[in-house]
């Protein structure tokens, strides 16, 4: 789930770290899409090695999208998570492996927020299906059309995305047959490995990739510059990421549009909310309003390589005690930023990313360590007497802090009350203004000077007003009920009061309902909360720490309550193991979702004397806790006690089918190659050099040591392996089976160290630095005026070009009286214009070319011939024959332009980077490195993204 708003904070503040992805779009060849060839090279210049696929932020958004109507069945679920792999593949084109890995079952500190998250969707889908029943019966009494209702059975339970349900099962045989349909037919997927790790596999699925990379570091023979590329929307990929060390992680993610419209659930069409439906008709009900690929959202690159070089800047501190390691301040970094929140504790109090706690706590960080004198974190652990200095610091804050926060929120209340105000008043200023103004008897008239401009300006500002008026009622209906606590009575049943003496007090009586005065059981909650963080820290950077531990509260403790807390032991249980999937299911679902669950253990939810029915709740209560949404609240449900549920599901373990207990077995990551991978014929060799004894080979586990391209590991025989030149008949209904099998696969097994192996936190040796992207500090005045930011992955050679009729734009709309001109000789180079990659050519990162707008020399009294009438650019209007000229449709030759070479193109084009000094233009009369140094500084305005993008 990741932490709320931190991505927004992020790339506000470090907006070079977002670059948009080029993706080819597919062309239409009549009537069928052919898409591009992943085999090719890169268009984003980059060759990647590995991308890893957090499998559950593509299943979620295919199964039940925001934006468009939900998939019919699941057969339509599978084909879009499908495409979805097949589009990030296209994008990234990985050379070595592709990991998909999807959520398994989680340690338990994870389980109380899958609990809460699960209880939450139930109680909300109920609440919805109530009110679409009762808008369906208002309109059809009033006469409406309406599409025929779905059926029960036709809803779809998100719930079901949870390891243990036969949803997941299906989900896990259709990769399955994905795979061998890909490596067997797609060129871009030859010789690559794809391991799949399914729910079946215990970890949160980016955990178990983050597992993959560490323990593949830690072999003797792994490339250090490998290129990895992340695939999730979570913003705690942003710090595993991090915590790496790697040079060259990149993390792709759907970019995000506010307010996209969302079909209503009544009739099903955009542009309207649930509540607002007026019916539909038979024509529209027929229409699936799919975006087409142009329409599609976009993704991004997160580059964590740049990011790394703000923070080098972020991070810098003079005259240190100690010796300056960026790599270790960065792990500490990490650190405080579980402070402000993550998916295992809840933030403290005082600590919101909208109110800029990460910049404080960093602000905060760099102060106390000097007092520190050493690092808070090393490799996963934490130096518990240099935290307590931080948290002292931040406890003398708290206080000013929550006075802030509530006089911020009162001026919000103000300004807000003050806007309503102002929008209803009668703007009669309007009708004063125009020759339909009232005027008195007698007095004397005023004569209309143009009255249809008077008419066209009242008509304007009609417009003006209708859509600001549709824009508040677009933003109130956005607004949910909870959001109507911006009334000035809200404080009045906020029982705690942060911004009034004894908030602490008011604060524990209220949230955890223990007398004001029990200090014993506040130092109780802080130390398990200091527990938390180091389990959260071992758990980014060695793997999970204890399987059986959680925070026991639903509140987080003030950060003053962090006393002595530099003897608390940090050491967990050793040996515990996960939950098993059904058991998991139990743990974490409702019993609205009872159908996911085997029937014997259903009954365990519904009984009224199950032994465990108080785990169960129907309603529960929603504390908002001080926020304004119902979403942000904390969910009061009581904590699973796993014992109890164990005696509870014992004796029903033997009324399980065979496919329940096939579910509910701790499953391993599978390995696919086909021909093209080097260890193709060591994996085949296998099931050949078993026989007919493959059955007991799988049975009883048999480990053969694998390495293939730097990845190591213990594989062993599978029963799910086709056999060669086979065939696997599709599981999705429409699909045709995968022919002529060339497909080994294996069970795989990450490298395996002892309990006490430590991965070090750090850059590896021969690990190269990337070519830093932000601009240096210390340039030159000279440098400084050449520098050239890098738009994109790589620093591009292109030039920017524009075509005939850009240059006539330019021509006809800039200034005219003066003595030059900002407007560029043409570029016109079409095999170097901006676009997608072409032609097969990698564009290296090597040294970038001279960029013909930055030549030295120029010098704009040298030459004023632009400003000429007689001349195109910057001069008056162009004679006849040179308007023909533009409008002949043949390629454009620069020699006729200008009467002579393009200096431009083939200067720029040829092997020497420099101009030779007799090469006289004879349209321009002089040399030419004697142009106007003006035009050195020209820039074009550039389109991209705000704060990411230039021209070069």
């Amino acid at each position: 789930m990741g932490v709320p708003a931190f991505f927004r904070w992020l790339s506000r503040k470090y907006a070079s770290v977002i670059v948009e992805c080029i993706e080819q779009r597919p062309t239409d060849v009549d009537g069928i899409l052919v898409y591009a060839d992943s085999s090719l090279p890169n268009p984003n210049g980059v060759e990647f090695d590995n991308l890893y696929l957090d499998m559950n932020g593509i299943i979620h958004p295919c199964t039940h999208p925001e934006d468009k109507p939900p998939p019919k069945d699941e057969d339509e679920m599978m084909v879009a998570i499908f495409e979805c792999i097949d589009r990030l593949f296209r994008i990234v084109r990985p050379r070595k492996l592709l990991y998909m890995a999807i959520d398994g079952v989680a340690p338990r500190a994870k389980m109380n927020q899958q609990r809460s998250r699960r209880f939450r969707a139930s109680k909300e889908t109920q609440e919805k299906i109530e009110e679409i029943a009762r808008i369906r019966s208002e309109l059809q009494s009033k006469g409406a059309y309406l599409p025929p209702e779905r059926p029960k059975e036709a809803h779809f339970d998100s719930n079901c995305i949870t390891p243990g349900t036969p949803f997941m099962d299906r989900l896990s045989k259709c990769l399955h047959y994905y795979i061998h349909d890909r490596l067997n037919s797609d060129p871009g997927w030859k010789g690559i490995k794809v391991i799949l790790s399914d729910a079946n596999v215990p970890g949160e699925g980016e955990h178990k990739i983050m597992d993959y990379i560490r323990r593949q570091r830690a072999q003797p023979d792994h490339d250090p510059n490998t290129q990895h590329v992340l695939c999730g929307a979570d913003a705690d990929l942003i710090m595993l990421g991090l915590a790496t060390h790697e040079p060259n992680f990149t993390i792709i993610r759907e970019e995000f549009k506010p307010n996209k419209p969302r079909p209503c659930d009544v009739c099903g069409q955009l542009g309207h909310e649930m509540k607002e439906c007026t019916g539909s008709s038979p024509e529209a009900s027929l229409v699936r309003s799919d975006p087409a690929f142009g329409n599609q959202d976009g993704f991004i690159f997160v580059r964590l390589s740049v990011l790394r070089e703000y923070l080098e800047k972020e991070l810098q501190m003079p005259n240190l005690p100690f010796a300056y390691d960026f790599e270790r301040a960065l792990d500490d970094w990490v650190f405080m930023c579980f402070f402000v929140g993550n998916d295992f504790l809840p933030h403290l109090p005082s600590l919101e990313i909208r109110e800029g706690a990460v910049d404080r706590l960093v602000n905060l960080y760099k102060k106390c360590v000097y007092k520190t004198r050493g690092w808070v974190t090393d490799s996963g652990d934490v130096n518990l007497d240099r935290v307590q200095i931080i948290m002292d610091e931040l406890g003398r804050m708290e206080d000013e802090i929550f006075r802030r926060r509530h006089q911020n929120e009162l001026n919000f209340k103000a300004r807000d009350k003050a806007k309503k105000q102002q929008q209803q008043r009668v703007n009669f200023q309007l009708l004063n203004d125009t020759q339909f103004a009232p005027q008195a008897v007698g007095g004397g008239a005023r004569t209309v000077q143009n009255a249809r401009q008077e008419a066209a300006d009242i008509r304007l500002a009609g417009m003006k007003a209708a859509a600001d008026k549709n824009d508040e009622e677009k933003q109130s209906r956005k607004r949910s009920a909870a959001e109507a606590g911006l009334d000035e009575d809200d404080d009045k049943h906020d029982e705690v009061r942060l911004w009034e003496e004894g908030f602490k007090e008011r604060y524990y009586e209220s949230k955890f309902e223990v007398g004001r005065d029990n200090l014993e059981f506040r130092y109780r909650v802080a130390l398990q909360y200091v527990r938390g963080l180091c389990w959260v820290l071992r758990y980014y950077y060695q793997g999970c720490a204890s399987w059986k531990w959680y925070f026991p509260y639903h509140y987080a403790p003030f950060a003053s309550d962090f006393v002595n807390v530099s003897g608390l032991s940090t050491k967990f249980e050793k040996g515990t193991q996960p939950f098993r999937p059904l058991e998991q299911l139990m743990g974490v679902f409702p019993a609205a979702s009872s159908q996911h669950v085997p029937k014997p253990w259903a009954t365990l939810m519904s009984d009224p004397y199950s032994p465990i029915i108080d785990f169960y709740p129907i309603d529960f209560k929603i504390d908002l806790n001080g926020k304004k949404f119902a979403w942000q609240g904390v969910a009061l449900l009581p904590f699973v006690d796993e014992t109890r549920l164990f005696k509870a599901l014992e004796p029903y373990y033997k009324e399980l089918t065979q496919a329940e207990v096939k579910r509910n077995i701790r499953g391993n990551d599978r390995l696919y190659v086909s021909t093209g991978n080097q260890s193709y014929e060591f994996l085949l060799g296998l099931y050949q050099a078993s026989g007919t004894d493959v059955r007991a080979l799988v049975n009883n586990g048999q480990r053969y040591p694998y390495r293939s391209e730097g990845a190591r590991g213990d594989v062993m025989l599978s029963d799910d392996n086709l056999i060669i030149g086979g065939q696997l008949a599709s599981p999705v209904v429409g699909l045709p089976p995968a022919l002529h099998n060339r497909v080994v696969c294996v069970r795989f097994q990450d490298p395996e160290y002892p309990d006490d192996f430590i991965f070090p936190a750090k850059r590896l040796r021969g690990a190269v630095q990337p070519p830093r992207v932000l601009k240096p500090g210390d340039l030159s005045h000279q440098e400084n005026r050449n520098w050239r930011p890098q738009i994109g992955m790589v620093r591009s050679h292109t030039v920017a070009s524009l075509e005939l009729a850009g240059h006539r734009m330019l021509g006809h709309h800039l200034p005219r009286d003066k003595s030059y001109s900002s407007v560029p000789p043409p570029q016109h180079n079409r095999s170097q214009s901006f676009g997608p990659h072409r032609s097969g050519y990698v564009q290296s990162q090597g040294a970038e070319r001279p960029h013909p707008y930055s030549r030295p020399g120029y010098n704009t009294n040298q030459d004023r011939q632009y400003g000429n009438k007689d001349r195109q650019f910057g001069g008056q209007r162009q004679s006849n024959d040179q308007n023909k000229r533009y409008n002949q449709d043949r390629p454009y030759n620069s020699q006729d332009r200008f009467g002579g070479q393009n200096r431009f193109n083939q200067g720029y084009r040829s092997s020497n980077p420099g101009y030779s000094s007799n090469n006289q233009n004879p349209r321009f009369g002089h040399n030419q490195e004697q142009t106007s140094h003006r035009q050195s500084n020209w820039r074009p305005q550039s389109s991209g993204r705000q704060g990411n993008s230039s021209w070069r």
